[in-house]
């Protein structure tokens, strides 16, 4: 019989739904605020139940010599380590949809606490004062609401302020003109646009790379004199100080904030200014909501240690024992050409199309297409894509997506082909699995190449001329950066060359800058692969 630990506050109808499902449950709802207590007894379970409170760290793995699956009930797993769990073949699950709806009303309840200045009033009106003209609040009807982030959570608020009469702009990468038009919403292409119209603005999408302090002191400077700042998504998104100083100088008439940079935040600059409603990250903290990801949760841990099925995992992909063997090179090829091609991209994607030719056409392709599906969707989206979300948040951008199988692969016995389009641009590359069983991009834009990836890679395009190579090079030399592998490529003389590099360590923005002043130089890119 399988042991699951539950060591955070958990509903106790999960406890009888592992015990109904036959799995053997200890429900010890404070033991994972004591790391150490944890680490000593964690290794007498197979299946570990959190929330946020439990940190699930490397020392913890170590000692979980028979843990085989953690499953978070809520989206974030900040406090899993998920390349230690990786390592150690343990599977980690989350309930990436269960909060979408109780995080969405509570940003809708900060947008209304912020626009009437509610808390701050209940406050005074409780010390026994009666300060009517000093509350006055702001009508949100006609008002233009900001969404940054249209997936789940940020569609659910566009539809909940379409009903309250509010006029909804819209700025996110994979938001297309379809979907825009099927929520209510506007889309617009540029967040400034967003920062310079929108009398509120809230934030929905996860803190990733490429999102943290997507709202800079530079951003915020540039949002509509008198506008309110609402963050329900995750700290981090935004300079908390220079919203602090915003509101304190007039710029902003107000910020609502649950979510912190810092959490538990016990001290943070927008707490002494007024104007400005926070709670502790209450977000998902609905009755309703938490017995839904409970549910969920057991649901799914019952489900792999009992038949092996695999739901919501962020880090195992959907194969049965049977296919993993024959599939594992291929997912590999999936998520390389599916990582390449999404972190190129920046405008919204409309399309994705997968070609698969030859022997690799007659294997199972869901998981396949699943596992290139997130990697191009993780640069913008960040830990809640994984092989199982993909193919629905896809869905909920409007983007389209199609496979075709050849039988036959020209030249090659298999091959894969990616294509992304946007409005702008449609951009393919393909891979193949090499007789090593190592994957391998044969292809760019059109262009032949042969390139192992490599976990850091320079990507570059030039006008094919005499000496670019040799410059290249020496630029890169110039700045210490070492050249594990090199591959080029051109689609004829004199015509666009293509250039993939494998380096040792990652390259800098700074040196990145430098190659991108070489004259040669049409474009050139960092790309990261879990090679």
């Amino acid at each position: 019989m399988p042991k699951v630990l539950i060591s955070d506050k958990l509903s106790t109808d999960a406890v009888e739904i592992f015990r109904a499902r036959g799995v053997d449950v200890e429900f010890a709802p404070d033991l994972g605020k004591d790391p150490e207590a944890l680490a000593r007894v964690i290794g007498a379970y197979d299946g570990l139940a959190i929330r946020s409170a439990t940190k699930v760290t490397p020392e913890i793995l170590a000692q979980a010599e028979s843990l085989k699956v953690i499953g978070r009930a809520g989206i974030g797993v900040d406090n899993v380590d998920l390349a230690a769990a990786s390592a150690k073949g343990v599977v980690v699950m989350n309930t990436p949809f269960g909060n979408s709806v109780t995080t969405a009303e509570h940003a809708i309840a900060m947008l209304f606490s912020v626009a009437r200045r509610i808390p701050a009033a209940d406050a005074s009106t409780r010390a026994g004062k009666w300060e009517k003209s000093k509350f006055t609040g702001a009508e949100i009807t006609g008002k233009t609401l900001g969404v940054i982030g249209c997936g789940n959570i940020g569609a659910i608020v566009a539809n909940r302020a379409i009903g309250l009469k509010m006029r909804v702009v819209a700025f996110d990468p994979f938001l297309t003109l379809e979907r825009a038009k099927e929520l209510g919403v506007e889309k617009l292409d540029a967040l400034e646009d967003l920062l310079a119209r929108a009398d509120f603005i809230t934030l929905h999408l996860p803190r990733t790379e490429q999102t943290a302090n997507l709202l800079s002191a530079e951003r915020i400077a540039q949002i509509k004199p008198g506008a309110r700042l609402i963050n329900c998504a995750r700290g981090g998104l935004v300079d908390e100080a220079a919203v602090a100083d915003a509101v304190r100088e007039g710029r902003l008439a107000g910020a609502a904030f649950d979510v912190f940079a810092e959490e538990p935040a016990r001290e943070n600059p927008l707490f002494d200014v007024d104007n400005v409603v926070v709670t502790p990250h209450l977000g998902a903290s609905t009755a309703e909501a938490q017995e839904k990801v409970a549910l969920q949760v057991a649901e799914q841990m019952c489900d792999y240690l009992l038949t092996g099925a695999v739901s919501n995992a962020l880090n195992a992909p959907s194969v049965s024992a049977e296919e993993a063997p024959i599939l594992q090179p291929w997912i590999t090829v999936a998520d390389v050409l599916g990582g390449f091609a999404g972190q190129l991209t920046k405008e919204p994607i409309n399309a994705v199309d997968i070609e698969y030719a030859g022997a690799v056409s007659e294997l199972n392709l869901k998981p396949l297409t699943a596992a290139a599906l997130a990697a191009v969707l993780k640069p913008q989206l960040g830990e809640r894509v994984n092989m199982v979300s993909a193919p629905l948040l896809a869905r909920e951008r409007g983007v389209r997506i199609s496979e075709t199988r050849r039988d036959q692969a020209g030249s090659r016995d298999a091959f894969m082909r990616l294509s992304i389009s946007t409005d702008k641009v449609t951009r393919s590359v393909a891979g193949a699995v090499y007789s090593d069983g190592r994957p391998r991009i044969i292809e760019v834009k059109g262009v032949a190449m042969d390139a192992q990836p490599y976990a850091h890679m320079l990507y570059t395009t030039n006008d094919d001329q005499p000496g670019f190579v040799g410059a290249l090079g020496a630029a890169l030399g110039e700045e210490g950066v070492n050249i594990a592998t090199f591959a080029l490529g051109r689609s004829a003389p004199g015509g666009e060359a293509i250039t993939l590099i494998g380096l040792d360590a990652p390259i800098t923005e700074a040196q990145l800058a430098k190659l991108r002043a070489l004259p040669e130089v049409n474009r050139a890119e960092q790309v990261s692969f879990s090679i």
